[in-house]
């Protein structure tokens, strides 16, 4: 099982905090560092120091870390455009040595299009312009070295571009999430190296994955070549009194969580991952709200880790 911190810092988190906590993920053995891409706090109030954008963020600990995989859960179509996005992700990967991966969506907080003037159209409009960031994202980057990329789609086009510059890596990992019942296993199938879903149940975790291989099939794809993977708040505490702190400063409800979520003591938490294993899932991205707390991510190291691995 591979697990992967996945942070919120847009609940209010300064880049010293976010690199702290970047730091101490690959000091505790885990693979991966990721963060969500927001620019808006959730559930309104103060956010601290403001937010942080994901990929100038990213661009830092690419040059301040030096072996955890790097990546969002997932950039917003609706906030930039497909070329400057391949680009911004191209040169993350450089300055990491080839240690980046995309993830990419609809979007869907609207408050925070509002709060900062960008544009947030209806769903179906959104997963066009998906699709169409796809097709510029992963044409310009397969585009090879001297030869240029042009598209020309209903919301984006290019034209003529020297397709510079490209990820070190030959195939920087796209990873597409959602639940949607139709037009994310399409897409996952096209274009994607990764499937993520998650906070919720392993029954319905199991149907998207279900639908996903199922999509792959019909379009002539094996679906074996993804990773499927599942984000999950998850509160962890070396006992009952710990965990119910953690609980508190979360602010999760609990009932949900036992079933949506990975709450409880270590053995606790590497049963319900076992769960999702179960049902198909090699991947955890384990979703930790407060990025303060160290000792939390040392725990999660110390006693669930290597009983996963």
């Amino acid at each position: 099982m591979d697990l992967r911190i996945f942070t919120e810092p847009h609940q209010g988190a300064t880049y010293t905090e976010i690199l702290a906590i970047a730091r101490a993920t690959e000091d505790a053995g885990f693979d991966a560092f990721f963060r969500s891409d927001h620019y808006l706090r959730f559930g309104g109030g103060d956010p601290g120091p403001g937010p942080t954008d994901a990929w100038t963020t990213l661009a830092g600990l690419a040059r301040e870390t030096s072996r955890v995989r790097l990546g969002t859960l997932v950039s917003p179509v609706t906030f930039r455009e497909p070329a400057v996005l391949a680009m911004q992700v191209a040169q993350v990967d450089e300055m990491s040595g080839g240690r980046v991966e995309l993830g990419l969506g609809t979007g869907w907080f609207e408050p925070e299009h509002h709060a900062f003037g960008l544009p947030f159209p209806p769903l179906g409009d959104r997963f066009d312009r998906l699709e169409e960031q796809l097709e510029i994202v992963t044409g310009l980057w397969a585009t090879p070295r001297g030869e240029r990329f042009s598209y020309s789609g209903k919301h984006y086009g290019v034209t003529e571009s020297p397709a510079l510059p490209k990820p070190v890596q030959p195939r920087l990992p796209l990873i597409m999430g959602g639940g949607g019942p139709r037009r994310t296993p399409a897409l996952t199938a096209r274009f994607a190296s990764e499937f993520n879903t998650g906070f919720t149940t392993v029954e319905r975790v199991a149907e998207r994955f279900a639908r996903v291989r199922a999509v792959c099939e019909r379009d002539g794809r094996d679906p074996g070549e993804l990773t499927y993977s599942v984000a999950l708040t998850t509160v962890c505490g070396a006992d009952d009194a710990e965990v119910a702190r953690r609980l508190r400063e979360t602010g999760g409800d609990a009932e949900e969580l036992a079933t949506q979520g990975l709450v409880g003591t270590p053995d606790a938490v590497v049963e319900r991952v076992a769960a999702y294993a179960a049902v198909g899932a090699t991947r955890i991205y384990l979703q930790v709200w407060d990025l303060r707390d160290l000792a939390h991510v040392e725990l999660i190291a110390a006693r669930v880790l290597p009983q996963l691995r």
